[in-house]
């Protein structure tokens, strides 16, 4: 009767101990959902764009050779209308004849489609007429020049054919949009433009003042 009675507590105690150990592992688990963060959506690496910068380049030289960047400048609707003085640049990529005659070379053949969509325009471009007086070119540059005078720092544009200007302010653009065209360079200053019989162009005066 006794060990019946024994075995009967040993028992007990087992199941009594084996609730215990479940009921602790289960407070366990139930504490640890209840500390553990939420699962949310896993993070993911986002590469954002770079801000666009400015790329800076060397102020080329009426001298340089090709291919180059170069700026054109053209007049620009409605803005110009009200100053000309005021012309925008557009890029262009000189090939290996000198940058300066190639930059005034595209400023007479004029903006292209998209350019001229957006408003710019060339007001010499379709201003030039009848024969050549250098061997066909449109216009000679000479540097370090004013006229016919020695001039460090001067670039003298001469034009070769005949030009017309049939507005008040023709010759205002063309001067504003030549002027701003070479001065880009670092060694042009100052820009000294004739017409083709060698006169100061669109000097009103008729005192050949750019060359004074």
């Amino acid at each position: 009767m006794w060990n019946k009675w024994s075995r009967m507590r040993s028992m007990t105690g087992r199941v009594t101990r084996a609730i215990s150990g479940a009921g602790l592992a289960i407070t366990l688990l139930a504490l640890a959902a209840c500390g553990a963060p939420s699962a949310g959506p896993t993070p993911t690496a986002t590469a954002t764009a770079p801000a666009p910068v400015a790329t800076a380049t060397a102020k080329p030289t009426a001298t340089s050779g090709g291919p180059y960047h170069v700026f054109v400048y053209f007049s620009k609707k409605p803005d110009s209308y009200n100053d000309p003085s005021k012309v925008f640049p557009v890029d262009r990529y000189s090939p290996t004849l000198g940058v300066a005659t190639y930059a005034i070379q595209q400023l007479i053949a004029g903006p292209n489609a998209s350019e001229a969509a957006a408003g710019y325009f060339s007001e010499i471009q379709g201003k030039l007429s009848g024969p050549s007086n250098c061997g066909g070119a449109d216009f000679k540059i000479t540097l370090n020049y004013k006229g016919a005078t020695p001039a460090p720092g001067y670039a003298t544009l001469q034009f070769c054919r005949a030009t017309s200007l049939p507005g008040d302010l023709s010759g205002a653009y063309i001067k504003s949009e030549i002027n701003a065209t070479l001065k880009q360079f670092s060694n042009i200053t100052n820009v000294v433009i004739l017409d083709a019989k060698g006169d100061c162009f669109d000097d009103l005066s008729g005192q050949n003042l750019c060359l004074k």
